[in-house]
């Protein structure tokens, strides 16, 4: 296995954060590379979103579940955020505090794409609630995995919940709202190519961690 010493050394206390359209791949790439730094002997903490706590699942199970059809937007996203606020509290600052890699499946970005750009929900309104929720703890950076529609149709599940069953329309909005937040915020935010095969997006992932995160390293080739 290739040497990735130094870059699991520079992950050790950062929160990233996965994110992407549903079908995108993205928890897969999270499956390997958590297994990638926890083979190379970095601590890492995993968690998901909604969920991730016993009371974020409670609220996961509400969120996704087709019989919630009258849930309003601003629900929602109040929903996502008492999720993200208990498991901030609960489990990724007592991880980072260890000097943990916390890998995180979603987190503000998504709220951003979903229910601001998707649903229409302003977005001074999410920055504001998520700072409470979060108390101001912030992504050390945010890896979006970008698909085409087309493409990620073919990956998601025969069954979608609540969220993935949107029109594809709304999931135009989405995949826009995240390229978007790339754009304004590049050194929070690395996007990566997934429309080729696992393999190939893997490549490309470490590739270009190993390059934000250990440039003298890779410049001179060590």
């Amino acid at each position: 296995m290739q040497n990735h010493q130094q870059l699991f050394d520079a992950l050790a206390g950062k929160l990233i954060v996965f994110e992407g359209p549903d079908g995108s791949g993205k928890t897969t790439q999270f499956n390997r590379f958590s297994e990638l730094c926890s083979t190379g002997g970095l601590g890492v903490t995993e968690v998901r979103e909604p969920g991730g706590t016993g009371i974020g699942e409670e609220i996961r199970r509400l969120l996704l579940a087709h019989d919630h059809g009258d849930m309003t937007l601003r629900c929602e996203m109040l929903l996502y955020m008492a999720s993200r606020a208990q498991l901030v509290e609960q489990t990724i600052r007592p991880a980072l505090k260890n000097r943990q890699l916390v890998l995180a499946d979603r987190f503000v970005t998504s709220t951003l794409a979903y229910q601001g750009a998707g649903g229409g929900l302003p977005e001074n309104e999410i920055l504001d609630v998520a700072k409470a929720a979060t108390g101001g703890l912030e992504p050390d950076l945010v890896v979006i995995f970008d698909v085409d529609e087309s493409t990620a149709s073919c990956r998601r599940s025969a069954e979608p919940d609540r969220i993935e069953a949107r029109p594809g329309d709304f999931k135009d909005r989405v995949r826009k709202s995240y390229l978007e937040q790339a754009e304004r915020w590049p050194d929070k935010h690395l996007v990566v190519n997934a429309m080729c095969d696992a393999d190939g997006v893997f490549d490309r992932l470490i590739t270009s961690l190993e390059m934000r995160f250990c440039p003298k390293a890779r410049k001179t080739g060590t």
